[in-house]
């Protein structure tokens, strides 16, 4: 009987008879199904040059990212032009001027230093608008009490008299009372509320016809619309006050209604705050979270330099009279200026809408996800663009049209907010994708499997998630793109029957073990 000896392997002379199982493979960490997105910094190079300097100088000096003084930046021009300037794109659509704005940024980032080097010219054109009315206010106040005294003397004369003496004194009196009753005193003049109820912004925009700004370094304007401290949500100033839509304010012995209000709103928040607003009922549904600009840049904590280049003298000054002129300039006007679009413009930001618009479709549009903030979008643009006009023509802005070059500069800072909303509403958990992708990743480290089939882990999933089997291919399919399982097909045992299911091999962090 001839013995067999097994064959040495001819470059190492091992043993080849039995075959060794393959090595596992090697695993690499995993991308956070929130981490995957490169955001762009803030183009400070498209805003006009006086403000992209200041921009830029608050940033070095403060060694926060440039995102948080731009995007504050924008808000101050809005805060200035709000309610007193409009956009006319083309037919019936315009646009006001306002914006609502939020920058979030960790602790630690100075969000309330770079709020008040960017704000300070607001207070300071506040003050000004404040002194230039107060003596038409001492007068008018003065005057209003006169009237008041001479009807209540009239009346109290009238009721002491007989006859026709009786009549003739109390016509009088009617007389002088509505003529009190007509005397209205100017109200101070405010641009700028903190976290202020629903009630009080409403009032306040009421009272300085049809403009306010709230402006803040903190996020409590969020609970406030939620109806934390009152018990029930008011959005109604907060959606009409951006759209410029028709307001309805109750007096105490009147309703009267404010046509075109414009709200803006300028915020830096922490991130936490976007997880939370996201959870809180009717912000979506009814398009508060669709109004906000965001920006979510990363923070520079633990990067600082600690010698800073100071913010120029020059450049600081040159802010602060420029901002200062544009709100006193416009506070004069009663109706709101007429901006317009060149021919240039117009077909730019027609082209924009066309880029934009395949983007919003529900099924595979990139922005289908986020199509009732980006459906908005071409109208931030425009509001953007008129507002970058007004700052680069601080006297002549509502006579003459709007630039291609401005178009093109409000289209970029577009783009830039697009960006940083996808990652935004990423965070709010906005994609079904991720959010089914994290509902497996919950059932995978729940279980502690190193390997399952898809109908294994499909029966362990929320039918009012993945109502079918094929709902869990788009989440497994982002989850193996993220490293977090990889998908195989097992070998076929025999020749008859079905096909064998998928199967996942999962990452070893999912089930406990080591890279």
């Amino acid at each position: 009987m001839t013995s067999h000896t097994p064959a040495p392997d001819l470059w190492t002379g091992a043993d080849t008879t039995e075959q060794a199982r393959p090595a596992e493979p090697v695993w690499e960490e995993p991308i956070p199904l929130t981490g995957k997105r490169d955001l762009p910094p803030f183009p400070a190079h498209v805003l006009p040059a006086w403000l992209g300097q200041f921009v830029s100088a608050v940033a070095e000096e403060t060694q926060t990212p440039v995102d948080l003084a731009g995007s504050i930046g924008l808000s101050v021009l809005a805060a200035a032009a709000g309610g007193r300037a409009v956009v006319w794109i083309r037919g019936n659509w315009r646009e006001p001027t306002n914006l609502y704005v939020v920058c979030a940024l960790p602790p630690a980032n100075r969000k309330s230093a770079v709020f008040a080097l960017l704000t300070d010219p607001l207070y300071e054109a506040e003050k000004q608008l404040q002194a230039a009315v107060a003596p038409a206010i001492v007068e008018a106040a003065m005057t209003a009490r006169m009237a008041r005294e001479a009807a209540d003397k009239a009346a109290a004369k009238a009721a002491g008299a007989e006859g026709s003496k009786r009549e003739e004194l109390t016509a009088q009196a009617i007389s002088l009372a509505q003529t009190a009753e007509t005397l209205s005193v100017p109200v101070e003049p405010l641009l700028l509320a903190d976290d202020s109820t629903s009630e009080t912004v409403t009032s306040l925009i009421a009272e300085q016809g049809g403009r306010l700004a709230v402006m803040s370094a903190e996020g409590g304007i969020f609970d406030i619309i939620a109806g934390r401290y009152s018990g029930a949500p008011n959005m109604e100033v907060f959606l009409k006050g951006h759209a410029g839509d028709r307001l309805r304010v109750n007096r105490q012995t009147r309703r009267e209604y404010i046509d075109h209000p414009a709200l803006t709103i300028g915020l830096a928040v922490q991130p936490d705050v976007l997880r939370d607003i996201a959870k809180v009922k009717g912000f979506d549904g009814r398009g508060l979270l669709a109004r906000f600009l965001y920006c979510l840049p990363k923070s520079l904590v633990g990067e600082r330099k600690v010698i800073t280049d100071p913010i120029p003298e020059t450049t600081a000054t040159t802010y602060a009279r420029n901002i200062i002129d544009l709100t006193l300039s416009l506070a004069e006007w009663t109706d709101p200026a007429v901006l317009q679009l060149s021919p240039e413009a117009d077909k730019a930001l027609i082209g924009f809408q066309q880029r934009v618009e395949p983007q919003l479709g529900a099924r595979g549009g990139a922005l289908g996800h986020i199509a009732n903030w980006a459906g908005k979008l071409a109208g931030a643009v425009a509001r953007i663009a008129a507002l970058l006009h007004l700052a680069e023509h601080l006297d002549t802005g509502h006579t003459q049209p709007i630039t291609e070059t401005t178009m093109n500069a409000a289209i970029t800072l577009g783009e830039y907010f697009t960006a940083h909303a996808l990652a935004v509403f990423d965070v709010m958990g906005a994609d079904p994708t991720v959010s089914r992708a994290r509902a497996v990743l919950d059932v995978l480290r729940a279980e502690d499997w190193t390997d399952v089939s898809r109908r294994d882990l499909f029966t362990k999933l929320s039918r009012s998630e993945f109502p079918n089997v094929a709902d869990l291919e788009p989440a497994t399919t982002l989850l193996e793109e993220h490293g977090f399982l990889r998908s195989y097909l097992p070998e076929r045992t025999g020749t008859r029957g079905r096909p064998p299911a998928p199967r996942y091999r999962l990452h070893p962090t999912l089930t406990g073990g080591d890279l």
